[in-house]
């Protein structure tokens, strides 16, 4: 069954746009200190693992009739996988997370509709919505984020927090059509 937002409308509400966040693999700008890092705990990880195991020499198996070995194996496969989900994985689910995502504007608030195993729905009213920040590339598309108080842009402690923690429309299309929208809307 698919979703769709027109279930989350009021009586009286009406929907002036409706979007989802860009699909497929999508890298980001965090992505710029997380592969470079991924990549060197992934990398460390699944170098201790296999060497533990594989006698590096002739690249063989060791002799896992050692308890020791079998332990090390069965300790760090754990460690291998989440290893491969923070070089690999997370591209995956974020992926799949943006096509289970859809975004509307009404009348009267902003939807955001999301989740990777269970939906989850978050409603702003227009009117209570203090900050809509918009950040544009150049092509036209971009990011609308939502504060309900003062503007976390400005607390001193601002630059480690993501956008992601803070409702916001993700890589949308003609992210200036929209950000009119919610402006006229709010007058």
């Amino acid at each position: 069954m698919t979703y769709n937002i027109e279930n989350e409308l009021f009586g009286g509400e009406k929907i002036l746009w409706q979007g989802k966040p860009a699909t497929g693999l999508k890298l980001q700008s965090s992505d710029i200190i997380f592969i470079p890092l991924s990549l060197f705990w992934g990398g460390f990880v699944i170098f201790g693992v296999l060497s533990n195991v594989l006698d590096i020499s002739n690249l063989s198996l060791k002799n896992l009739n050692n308890d020791q070995y079998i332990f090390d194996l069965i300790f760090g496969l754990p460690f291998v996988a989440i290893g491969l989900y923070i070089i690999f994985g997370r591209f995956f689910t974020d992926a799949k997370i943006r096509s289970n995502t859809d975004y509307a504007v009404t009348n009267q608030r902003v939807i955001i509709s999301s989740g990777l195993f269970s939906r989850r729905i978050k409603s702003l009213n227009l009117k209570s919505i203090h900050d809509v920040i918009i950040s544009q590339k150049e092509d036209g598309s971009g990011t609308i984020a939502f504060s309900k108080g003062p503007s976390f842009y400005n607390l001193p402690f601002s630059r480690n927090i993501s956008i992601r923690q803070v409702p916001a429309f993700m890589m949308i299309q003609d992210v200036c059509h929209v950000y009119t929208i919610i402006k006229k809307q709010q007058q």
